[in-house]
């Protein structure tokens, strides 16, 4: 009972960081209690202080095994590539989209593209000076070395980007105007676009994007991507796209990716699409 002792008198006088450091020394130390003593010797304390020692003790065993790659996710980006800040609440979306998932998709992931983005640029000052934007149409430019992290890093950067923008709740149920037309010429109607979109996003093996695109000749185009690769990378102009790494959805939807392909439709912002149709085809 004496390490309980130690780590109660370090909750009362010390931050938890102090008590993070004296769980590392016992955990070091070959007498440590075992999980099951711990337990068994919890048995024996007031409720109130086996609540205490509890939320330390998870807090010091969660400081001691987080990996470096866990922590770096939390860490701000710092240098030339910053993580926009969503135009929404996180739970701007529900039910289709519910809060927990766009922070931790937000807030984590898309902040470490971001960050991984920036450390495979450093040190590179003519690359530091381009757009994201600029990088990926012209990955070839990119030094053979960290090509790959550009294209994964960056990738991941652009895409989340242009997603957010995307995605609003209480908007018009299809795009209007010359986008419209242009979709029932390639399609044949929209729900005919909806059915095609819908069987490609559910139907991508693994991690990736599906896209609604235009080319260099000025063509709509109905293609997937796999993990972070983008269209702009083959010269295409993208318009409309749907994040179906499990990332984005397994919190709510599970395995049921077709549920959250449906939900999808129901929160597309066709405003902006339409504006980058337009301008593509200017």
């Amino acid at each position: 009972m004496m390490w309980i002792s130690i780590l109660h008198i370090h909750w009362r006088k010390s931050p938890p960081c102090a008590i993070v450091s004296e769980y590392r020394a016992f955990v070091r130390n070959a007498n440590t209690p075992s999980r099951s003593q711990l337990i068994l010797d919890m048995n024996m304390m007031t409720r109130r202080h086996a609540i205490k020692l509890a939320a330390v003790t998870t807090a010091a065993i969660a400081a001691t095994t987080s990996t470096p790659s866990i922590l770096a996710q939390t860490a701000p980006p710092t240098g030339p590539f910053t993580l926009p800040p969503l135009p929404y609440a996180y739970d701007a979306l529900e039910p289709f989209i519910d809060a927990e998932t766009m922070k931790v998709h937000h807030d984590k992931h898309h902040a470490t593209y971001v960050a991984n983005l920036n450390k495979a640029v450093a040190g590179h000052a003519d690359l530091e000076k381009k757009s994201v934007e600029e990088l990926l149409k012209n990955l070839d430019a990119i030094p053979e070395s960290i090509r790959t992290a550009v294209r994964n890093q960056g990738g991941g950067h652009a895409n989340h980007t242009l997603f957010w923008q995307l995605l609003a709740k209480d908007k018009p149920a299809q795009p209007k105007g010359a986008l419209l037309e242009a979709i029932e010429k390639k399609f044949g109607t929209y729900d005919s676009f909806k059915v095609q979109f819908s069987k490609a996003a559910a139907g991508l093996f693994g991690s990736g994007w599906v896209w609604l695109t235009v080319d260099a000749s000025k063509h709509l185009l109905l293609e997937t991507t796999p993990n972070q690769d983008t269209p702009s990378s083959a010269g295409r102009t993208p318009l409309l796209t749907l994040d179906v790494w499990e990332h984005a959805y397994y919190l709510k939807y599970q395995n049921r990716r077709p549920e959250y392909i449906a939900a999808f439709f129901k929160i597309i912002h066709w405003d902006p699409i339409v504006d980058k149709f337009e301008k593509a085809m200017a």
